[in-house]
């Protein structure tokens, strides 16, 4: 979802975020639409509950995420103010609904029907490392009794509590008691299965369901779930682009820090097994969404000397936009604005009229 990250371009200018409900809406609009209802699930989840029920909790966790943003369009204002910060997406408040529900899922026992998590013990109320205040416990359970959950054996009306004191907390969602099975194998996956962990990745919230799949998911897939926000032309313009340097043996990997990148690389003679990381940074262009930037195509081209007099035929905004070229604004005395990135083109009706001029600026970049 679900936002949310530390691998950030945080050395930018320092500005105002938007309000928790505009940024509610973006993380809304990509959460997985369309959740399958059956998939082989990986063997280490196969102890949580039936196959069945894990898959239906999964959808009941997806099917929450939209009423917990709901739940911040509306209500959000009274728990996160706007802050000035160097990362939009750097909202503390999420990063802590986020490592409460992870510690809730993992450290849980599901009760014998299935209805209920039961919590002896979890890192976010006893650990002195743990990377929420005590304070803000108590407004992250608050939060989440407005978005359905029960909480017995704690208050969360309590204006301080020891929770040193607290022998066994009651979890359980009645509007769909399945979904804790869900938050389980959800939270399993978070904590079992990514090979690093950012201390504001708030992963869980984007219910990335794929995880727990044994089965190797098709990079388009995925890739369709987050341009679902675009208008239909805009949606069948990025996937024609996809398949064509699919087509042309381009490897497309997806990466998340403070945007989600589609990134497009020519790895097709390299000896070796280059970890999404090491292929990201050899890419050549991508699709990318953010709050900061909503969607764009961002090209890193570094052979336009080899086609100027193709350049020459382009719409002129894109010759404009080609001849300023990219980089490290900071070199130039300017507020990083991540020029690192590449060329910026928005996604928007105006990318159609340029559409071909693209495909050949692309074409040259990947053949020569």
């Amino acid at each position: 979802m679900a936002g949310f990250f530390k691998m950030s371009t945080s050395h930018g200018e320092t500005v105002i975020q938007k309000p928790i409900s505009e940024y509610a809406k973006f993380i809304k609009g990509l959460l997985p639409a369309n959740i399958p209802e059956t998939y082989e699930l990986k063997p280490m989840f196969k102890a949580i509950a039936r196959d069945e029920n894990i898959l239906s909790g999964i959808i009941a966790f997806r099917d929450f995420l939209y009423l917990f943003c709901d739940c911040l369009i509306s209500d959000g204002h009274l728990y996160v103010k706007p802050q000035k910060t160097k990362n939009l997406t750097d909202y503390p408040f999420l990063h802590h609904i986020n490592h409460l529900l992870v510690d809730i899922g993992y450290h849980g026992i599901l009760s014998d029907n299935g209805d209920s998590l039961l919590i002896t013990k979890m890192p976010s109320f006893t650990d002195p490392k743990s990377k929420i205040p005590a304070l803000k416990i108590l407004e992250c359970l608050r939060f989440l009794t407005l978005c359905g959950f029960v909480f017995n054996g704690i208050d969360p009306d309590a204006k301080k509590l020891d929770f040193s004191e607290i022998k066994l907390i009651e979890v359980s969602y009645p509007k769909e008691p399945n979904l804790l099975i869900g938050l389980k194998a959800l939270s399993i996956a978070d904590i079992e299965l990514r090979k690093r962990r950012y201390s504001n990745d708030d992963y869980l919230l984007r219910c990335d369901y794929r995880a727990l799949n044994a089965n190797n998911t098709d990079v388009l897939d995925v890739l369709k779930d987050y341009i679902r926000p675009l208008p239909k032309k805009l949606q069948k313009f990025v996937i024609e682009l996809h398949q064509r340097y699919i087509n042309k043996g381009m490897t497309c990997v997806k990466i998340t820090d403070d945007q989600y990148h589609f990134a497009y690389s020519y790895i097709k003679n390299t000896r070796r097994t280059l970890t999404s990381r090491e292929i990201y940074q050899q890419r050549v262009w991508e699709f990318a969404v953010s709050m900061k930037y909503g969607y764009i195509i961002a090209v890193r081209a570094k052979k336009t000397d080899k086609y100027t007099d193709l350049i020459k035929k382009f719409n002129l905004s894109l010759q404009e936009k080609i001849e300023k070229g990219y980089g490290c604004d900071r070199k130039r005395n300017e507020p990083c604005q991540g020029g690192c990135q590449g060329i910026r083109i928005p996604i928007d009706d105006s990318i159609l009229d340029i559409k071909g001029d693209i495909e050949k600026w692309l074409d040259n970049e990947v053949s020569h």
